[in-house]
């Protein structure tokens, strides 16, 4: 129990990350997202926005709707603005280093947030959740459910260094099993933009090549997950095969307490959004950033990271997670 109301403070936000950051009042940061089609962006978001009106900062952010071209143009045009830094959300983690290219010659700081700018020599940070963590609990805990038998395991857009990362864990767990013969795995494929859609069409196809014989799904998020579960709900198997998710949404966790998905990963975006600001700050006043030595590679170079801690959530622990820290409303859960 000390253990769980030590995370409940984290997620409440009584425990401050690192130093609190430098004056800020009047700081004019850049924040470019990729989607708002997902909860959990919106989520982000709106949690900046509300620190950076707490803080003065003067917050100007765009949305590139999933358009890599979109989304240099849309940054061009923040550096144009006089931005001091730039927090961003890459589309395209590749193409996204002419951005952080851009910013870095207009004398900007760049915060690659949530997912990494990769390809890119220069000087930037990287905050997130330690995402080979998150892949590594979706993991073991479909392995422990499913030590044996045939697998779906999707992972997240291929154009999303996060996608590599989720997959790289949970493959830590698979992948053994899968050499000794008790995991068949019968598709193993990365879905485009993180579509629901396109993750439901997957999951049809290898169902319908075998059979509906499914036993589980490795689903990277709860919007993938969302799809899959659709395409097993229309053979009527739904609740039997089980499936994994990621971000703690409102709809993930209306599947868990019904049953049709397994789990989620919880990443308090309200903490990671917070942590963006603050940072933000602290680089636009010239303060150096606390990583604690952790650095992730780009492709490039290493790149000095800040890195969350992610939780999993199921049907037990729930309402301890996400209704006590008051990250979902126990009401809009079980429609009470």
């Amino acid at each position: 129990m000390k253990r769980l109301h030590s995370i409940l403070a984290v997620f409440a936000g009584t425990v401050v990350l690192g130093a609190g950051p430098a004056t800020a009042a009047g700081v004019k940061v850049g924040l470019s997202l990729p989607t708002q089609r997902e909860e959990r962006w919106v989520k982000d978001k709106q949690a900046m926005e509300a620190e950076a009106k707490k803080l003065g900062i003067d917050l100007r952010v765009q949305v590139t709707d999933n358009d890599a071209a979109k989304q240099v143009a849309q940054c061009e045009n923040l550096v144009s603005q006089g931005i001091k830094v730039l927090i961003l959300a890459p589309h395209d983690a590749s193409s996204a280093s002419v951005i952080v290219d851009k910013a870095t010659k207009a004398g900007i700081k760049v915060i690659s947030y949530d997912r990494l700018v990769t390809d890119s020599p220069l000087d930037y940070y990287y905050l997130s959740f330690d995402n080979v963590k998150v892949g590594e609990l979706q993991g073991e805990y479909i392995t422990k459910k499913v030590p044996k038998g045939t697998y779906i395991v999707l992972a997240g857009s291929p154009t999303d260094n996060n996608a590599k990362l989720f997959r790289e864990g949970a493959m830590k767990y698979i992948k053994p099993l899968a050499d000794k013969g008790d995991i068949h795995i019968v598709m193993d494929q990365f879905v485009k933009d993180w579509q629901p859609s396109e993750a439901q069409k997957l999951c049809e196809q290898a169902l319908t090549a075998n059979q509906n014989k499914i036993d589980a799904v490795l689903a990277p998020n709860d919007g993938t997950a969302g799809g899959c579960i659709q395409a097993l709900a229309a053979q009527k198997l739904a609740g039997k095969v089980p499936i994994t998710g990621q971000d703690a949404e409102l709809a993930g966790a209306i599947r868990i307490v019904q049953g049709t998905q397994s789990m989620t990963i919880f990443k308090d975006t309200r903490q990671l959004a917070r942590k963006a600001i603050e940072m933000a700050v602290d680089l636009a006043a010239g303060k150096p950033i606390d990583t604690q030595g952790k650095v992730v590679n780009n492709g490039k170079r290493d790149i000095p990271s800040v890195l969350l801690t992610p939780y999993v959530v199921d049907k037990a622990n729930l309402d301890d997670m996400l209704v006590k820290s008051g990250y979902l409303k126990k009401e809009a859960i079980y429609h009470k």
